[in-house]
């Protein structure tokens, strides 16, 4: 698509509507934001909870090929399916809606309400890893030492022996709790996480060479945490343009021709990028991210911590909040290549 640069800037008032194929640009980012959250929704009702979901209603329908005809999906599968494929609909058309329907709304506000979405799930999962890495690394340390017993009782001593019955009864209260926390702060900052990987590995130390004393699930704890700050950092830094860039012509360009490039980099490369990452990692049980969570994957380690399954979810959560993050640095880029009011000099708050 050609964007004649001159003739689409300045939207300088607050009342100005924006040209038709701005407001597909904002009707697409938002539809990708729900389309995303939907994804997730619908891979843990189809895989977790059997539901059938858009391919059985399709594959029902006979529209994935003459063989797919035949599955006869009727009563609460064909309900669940049909609710399914119609949430997606709704939400593209919802989006769709809001898009020309707050025509005078500033991309500059969608940034602001996107990089809000996608910081809200970074906060959610930094709060999930500290609250889940403390619990498990106690549970461990308690039952290496056979003091779990004495403490909760033989039965749930056992139980917590088992992935399943710590990972549906600690980890997943620990998440629910996460989110209400992440809903109620807003001052979370990944350097605390990085402190908390220095302080995990400190402890290693001081334990193996002043006390003589390591167990399995200190390493899994400084694994579970540095996991954590590398991929839930990744949408921050990008939207902080904090990124390591080769920037050849770039450093040359006007800021209009900058935000064209950026828009055109998260919508040609980074937002397809995300799409690979959860298709490959999701579309299938046995996927690279679905089958460790389904069986609640642990180490070899017999009495490490019991979180190793969470960590392929955290390339999730990386790939939804960065499809998320593209999202709002493509408005952000149209925005600059429009040369609208309150661009940021991202080139003098980070280093390239």
């Amino acid at each position: 698509m050609s964007v004649d640069l001159d003739a689409t800037r300045p939207a300088a008032y607050a009342d100005e509507s924006y040209p038709s194929w701005v407001l597909l640009l904002r009707a697409l980012t938002w539809s990708l934001t729900a389309v995303v959250l939907l994804f997730l929704i619908n891979n843990y009702l189809i895989f977790w909870r059997g539901w059938p979901g858009v391919t059985g209603l399709m594959g029902d329908l006979g529209w994935l090929g003459a063989d797919s005809k035949g599955s006869d999906l009727t009563g609460a599968p064909l309900f669940q399916a049909s609710a399914q494929t119609l949430g997606y609909v709704l939400a593209v058309l919802g989006c769709s809606f809001y898009a020309f329907r707050s025509s005078k709304t500033r991309l500059r506000t969608d940034v602001e309400r996107l990089s809000g979405v996608a910081a809200f799930i970074a906060r959610a999962a930094f709060w999930s890893v500290l609250l889940i890495g403390l619990a498990d690394a106690a549970i461990s340390f308690l039952r290496v030492e056979g003091f779990l017993e004495s403490v909760v009782g033989k039965g749930l001593s056992d139980s917590l022996g088992r992935p399943q019955f710590r990972g549906d009864y600690v980890h997943y209260p620990l998440i629910g709790a996460s989110l209400v926390i992440a809903a109620l702060t807003r001052g979370i900052s990944f350097i605390w996480l990085a402190t908390l990987v220095v302080f995990a590995e400190l402890q290693i130390v001081v334990a193996r060479f002043i006390f003589s004393y390591e167990q399995a699930f200190m390493g899994d704890l400084v694994r579970f945490w540095y996991a954590a700050l590398f991929l839930f950092a990744s949408a921050y830094t990008l939207i902080e343009g904090g990124h390591v860039r080769v920037d050849v012509l770039y450093t040359r360009f006007t800021p209009q021709r900058k935000g064209l490039v950026n828009a055109l980099g998260a919508l040609l490369l980074g937002i397809p990028l995300c799409w690979v990452i959860l298709i490959r990692g999701m579309w299938e049980k046995s996927f690279i991210i679905n089958s460790p969570l389904l069986s609640y994957e642990v180490t070899q380690s017999g009495f490490g911590m019991y979180s190793k399954y969470l960590m392929a979810g955290f390339l999730a959560i990386f790939a939804v909040t960065m499809m998320i993050q593209f999202a709002s640095y493509l408005l952000e880029g149209v925005a600059d290549a429009r040369d609208e009011p309150g661009r940021r000099d991202l080139d003098s708050e980070a280093g390239h």
